[in-house]
């Protein structure tokens, strides 16, 4: 048969394996904080990474342009470019 004491160890024993309500709602809480930190940390990369392609396609369009430009400077002056 239980005796107090045994009662007494047994809900301290269940106090260190079980988590309670309030701790249950920390975790929770700071669960919900590191992914919101993740969530803008990968928004803000993908931004990076969108304004680095954008940069991208319009610096090759400028070389593009400079070589269609090249091209035909040395047409006019009798000039064979090779690439």
């Amino acid at each position: 048969m239980l005796i107090d004491e045994d009662i007494q160890k047994i809900i301290e024993a269940e106090r260190e394996v079980f988590a309670t309500k309030e701790e249950f709602e920390d975790f929770r809480e700071e669960m919900r904080k590191n992914f919101s930190d993740l969530q803008i940390s990968v928004d803000s990369y993908a931004k990076k990474a969108d304004s680095y392609f954008q940069e991208m396609v319009m610096l090759s369009h400028k070389v593009e342009r400079h070589e269609k430009w090249f091209q035909q400077i040395a047409d006019k002056i009798g000039v064979k470019l090779e690439y």
